[in-house]
């Protein structure tokens, strides 16, 4: 049950604001007709995947204990999106880096007790649930208590992991609200699609668009294809943000679909979107992660009353055409309505 609402005058910061999540939920509370908010980013203004007209943005090194003081203050909410990562092809091989970015939350945290910030939203991924518990495609879907005993994804995980637990004891010994959503694979548009960090579904949209405008009917799949995964869309993914960071709940959370599916399934699906079949090529020796990852969802059921319902389907279809949009130079109207 939501325990406040956000006023309009409220101070709201927005860290990792030229990522993908970080740019819609800036986006989403100007659309709203919030007027005191604030992005920051380690990225150039001019890399960032979104520019929202009438904000304080920062370009900051959040690693930084100097530039975290000067994201938060006088902010009187934060959400915490700024880390280094990528899809499973980055994280797998970029893991120091991917570890440094305990340096972010750890800043932040301490800036947010500082500047006397209300509440604080961490977000932390599946990656740290325990590998043992996702070695089999129809695996049993990931309980927040399945996180522990700990054995989470190497690097990334264990860098989430960490940074979950200083949140815990920021709340415990400094009385800092803190928020923790555990995601789920988002995608959707105004993201990586390229470049070594995307995820699956921008991934395989990128693929097949390719092979429909270059005539190679042709796809290459990491893994054998049945390696199982949930997918949540990004509308969802705002729901879910600013539900938790409304609510009086104070443990990590899962925020991610329930809708399993195999990654042949995927391709299967964004074939029929491009109306195209392809070939399929299977690169065993790729990055493939764990064999099967799902959401459980009983606990935001119970928190929220609400899950995220937007079907793969649908939510591929908005992904697709907005990947068609910046490999061929087209027009695309932003159609999100959370």
């Amino acid at each position: 049950m939501r325990s406040f609402q956000f006023g309009q005058d409220d101070a709201i910061l927005v860290a990792g604001a030229g990522g993908f999540i970080g740019g819609h939920v800036l986006a989403h509370f100007h659309r709203l007709g919030f007027r005191n908010l604030r992005g920051a980013d380690i990225k150039p203004l001019d890399h960032w995947f979104q520019r929202t007209d009438g904000v304080d943005s920062r370009v900051l090194d959040l690693r930084k204990i100097e530039d975290c003081r000067a994201a938060t203050k006088d902010m009187d909410y934060v959400f915490n999106f700024a880390c280094d990562m990528g899809g499973m092809g980055f994280i797998e091989s970029h893991k120091a880096e991917c570890m440094l970015s305990v340096l972010i939350n750890t800043h932040m945290l301490m800036a947010a007790r500082e500047a006397g910030v209300k509440r604080y939203l961490y977000s932390s991924s599946a990656c740290v649930y325990n590998a043992d518990k996702q070695v089999d495609a129809e695996v049993t879907a990931l309980k927040e208590t399945d996180a522990y005993p700990a054995m989470p994804e190497d690097g990334y995980g264990w860098e989430k992991l960490f940074s979950e637990r200083m949140c815990r004891h920021f709340s415990e010994d400094f009385k800092l609200e803190t928020r923790v959503v555990r995601f789920h694979n988002v995608y959707g548009p105004w993201g990586t699609y390229d470049g070594g960090r995307e995820k699956a579904p921008a991934a395989i949209c990128r693929k097949v668009i390719a092979a429909k405008l270059q005539g190679k009917h042709e796809i290459e799949i990491w893994g054998d294809g049945l390696q199982t995964r949930s997918f949540m869309y990004i509308d969802d993914c705002l729901k879910g943000v600013i539900g938790i960071m409304l609510s009086d709940w104070r443990e990590p959370i899962n925020v991610g679909s329930s809708e399993l599916v195999s990654i042949n399934q995927l391709v299967d699906m964004v074939e029929s979107i491009a109306q195209i079949k392809l070939g399929r090529r299977y690169n065993l020796a790729a990055p493939k992660g764990v064999r099967g990852r799902n959401s459980d969802n009983t606990l935001i059921r119970q928190v929220l009353n609400w899950e995220p319902s937007t079907r793969l389907i649908d939510g591929l279809r908005e992904t697709y055409a907005w990947v068609e949009t910046m490999m061929t130079g087209g027009d695309f109207k932003n159609r999100f309505t959370v």
